[in-house]
C-alpha cells in the first residue's frame, strides 16, 4: 500500500511541476507567437487586400469595441490620408471557426478584397475558399448585396463539395459588412 501511495505522490508532483513548466512557457510565448501569426499570416492577407496602401498597414493598425467586441482594425492610407480599412469576422465552417480579414473601400464601402486567414477545413475540399477564384467574387460587394451562395438566393458560386465551407465565407463577409458603419466610425476617431 505504501508503495501505491508513494507513486501517485511522485506522479502528482511531477504533473504538477510539468503542468507549471508548460503554463510558464506559454505565458512567455504568446505574445511573440501572436507577432508571429500578425507579421506571417493576417500581415500578407491585409496588404493584398488593401494593396495600394502606402503606409505601413501592420503599424497602422488599432483595436475598437463594437458591440462589446473586439476588432483589430487596418486602416490603409494613400499619401497619410485613410482610403480604406480591412479587420477580421468569423464564420462556422465544416471543420469548425474560419476567420476571414474583410477590407473596404471608404468611399463608398464596397469590398476591397477579402482573405481567409484561419481554417480547419479539409484539404483540397474545403480549403480552397482560400483561392483566389473564390475570394475574387466578394469584390465591389456592398450592404445592397444578397452574400449568399446561389442556391441560397444570393450571387456568389459556392464550390462545389464544399457548400458549408462557402456558406462560412459568406457568412462572415456578411457579418463584416453589417459591422462596417461602427467599425468605420471607430476606427477613424482620432
Amino acid at each position: 500500500m505504501k508503495e501505491y501511495l508513494k507513486m501517485i505522490v511522485v506522479l502528482s508532483a511531477i504533473s504538477a511541476v510539468c503542468g507549471f513548466g508548460l503554463a510558464r512557457i506559454s505565458a512567455a510565448t504568446k505574445t511573440r507567437i501572436e507577432e508571429q501569426k500578425l507579421i506571417n499570416v493576417k500581415g500578407p492577407a491585409v496588404t493584398s487586400i488593401l494593396a495600394g496602401s502606402t503606409n505601413d498597414l501592420i503599424k497602422d493598425r488599432k483595436e475598437v469595441r463594437v458591440d462589446g467586441a473586439a476588432y483589430v482594425v487596418f486602416i490603409g492610407k494613400k499619401n497619410g490620408t485613410p482610403w480604406a480599412l480591412a479587420y477580421e469576422t468569423e464564420g462556422a465552417g465544416y471543420g469548425g471557426e474560419m476567420t476571414v480579414m474583410i477590407g473596404f473601400d471608404l468611399d463608398g464601402g464596397t469590398v476591397t478584397g477579402i482573405g481567409v486567414t484561419s481554417h480547419k477545413e479539409t484539404p483540397g475540399v474545403g480549403s480552397r475558399v482560400t483561392d483566389d477564384t473564390f475570394t475574387r467574387l466578394f469584390k465591389e460587394k456592398g450592404p445592397g448585396d444578397p452574400i449568399k451562395i446561389k442556391t441560397d438566393g444570393g450571387v456568389i458560386d459556392a464550390i462545389t463539395g464544399a457548400t458549408i465551407s462557402s456558406r462560412a465565407v459568406c457568412a462572415a463577409v456578411e457579418k463584416s459588412i453589417s459591422l462596417y458603419g461602427g467599425i468605420r466610425s471607430e476606427a477613424l476617431k482620432e
